[in-house]
C-alpha cells in the first residue's frame, strides 16, 4: 500500500513538472520588485508568500467563475528565484492533470488585479504577469461636465472685460469734470487761464492789467526827456 502511494505521489509530481515549467502551455511568469516598492520595509519571499499567492490567484479563479472550484493546491509554482521570478499554472480541479486555459487565468488575474497587489503591497510596475497587460484606473471624470466648466471661465473673463471698460469710463469721465471744474473756478477768480488754440495750449490775457510790449516799453525809455 505504501509503495502504491508512493509511485501515485511520484507520478503526479512528474505530472506537475511537466504542467509547470517556463513557456509552458498556459504557464504565466511572474516577477516582483520588493525591495523597489518598499525599501527598508521589504519583506522575504518565502514559503508563506508563495502560499499567499497561491490562494489569492485560487480566489481570483473562484472570483471569476461562480463554477469553479480551484483550490490552492491547483496552483502549481516553479522556478522560482531568489531575485522573485517564477511561472505558474492553475490545474483543472477536476482532473487535476490539465491546466485551466490560459486566457481564462488572464481574465481572471485582470479582473482581480487589484485585490492580489493589495495583498503584496505592490502595484503593476512592481508586481508583473508578464504576459498579462497590465489594468488601469478608469479615468476619474469630473463631477461637473467640462463644457460647463469652459462656458463659466469664458462667461466670467466678458464680464470682468465689461467692469473694467465700465470703471475705466467712469474715471475718465470724472477726470474731465475735475478738470473742467478747475478752469471754470479760475475763470472766476480772474487768473491766467489756459486756452486751447488749434489743439495748442496758451496763456489767455488779462484784460484788466493790460501787457507792455517789452520793445516799445524799451524806446519810451531811450527817448525819455531830461
Amino acid at each position: 500500500m505504501l509503495r502504491v502511494l508512493l509511485l501515485t505521489l511520484s507520478v503526479v509530481a512528474v505530472a506537475h513538472a511537466e504542467l509547470c515549467k517556463p513557456d509552458a502551455q498556459n504557464a504565466f511568469k511572474v516577477r516582483l520588485s520588493i525591495k523597489t516598492a518598499l525599501g527598508d520595509n521589504a519583506y522575504a519571499w518565502d514559503a508563506n508568500e508563495e502560499y499567499l499567492f497561491k490562494a489569492m490567484v485560487a480566489f481570483a479563479m473562484r472570483r471569476y467563475s461562480s463554477e469553479s472550484t480551484t483550490q490552492i493546491s491547483n496552483v502549481l509554482l516553479c522556478n522560482v528565484t531568489d531575485r522573485v521570478s517564477f511561472w505558474f499554472v492553475v490545474t483543472d480541479s477536476s482532473k487535476n492533470v490539465t491546466t485551466v486555459p490560459g486566457s481564462e487565468v488572464e481574465a481572471a488575474i485582470r479582473m482581480n488585479r487589484n485585490r492580489i497587489n493589495s495583498a503584496f503591497l505592490l502595484s503593476d510596475k512592481t508586481l508583473q504577469f508578464l504576459k498579462i497587460t497590465s489594468t488601469l484606473s478608469p479615468p476619474v471624470e469630473p463631477s461637473t461636465p467640462v463644457w460647463l466648466i469652459v462656458f463659466g471661465v469664458v462667461l466670467c473673463l466678458i464680464v470682468a472685460g465689461i467692469v473694467f471698460l465700465v470703471v475705466a469710463g467712469i474715471q475718465q469721465r470724472k477726470k474731465k469734470n475735475k478738470e473742467s471744474t478747475e478752469r471754470e473756478n479760475l475763470e472766476e477768480k480772474g487768473e491766467v487761464t489756459v486756452t486751447l488754440e488749434n489743439g495748442i495750449p496758451c496763456e489767455a490775457l488779462d484784460l484788466k492789467a493790460g501787457h507792455i510790449n517789452g520793445v516799445f516799453a524799451a524806446d519810451d525809455e531811450r527817448f525819455t526827456s531830461l
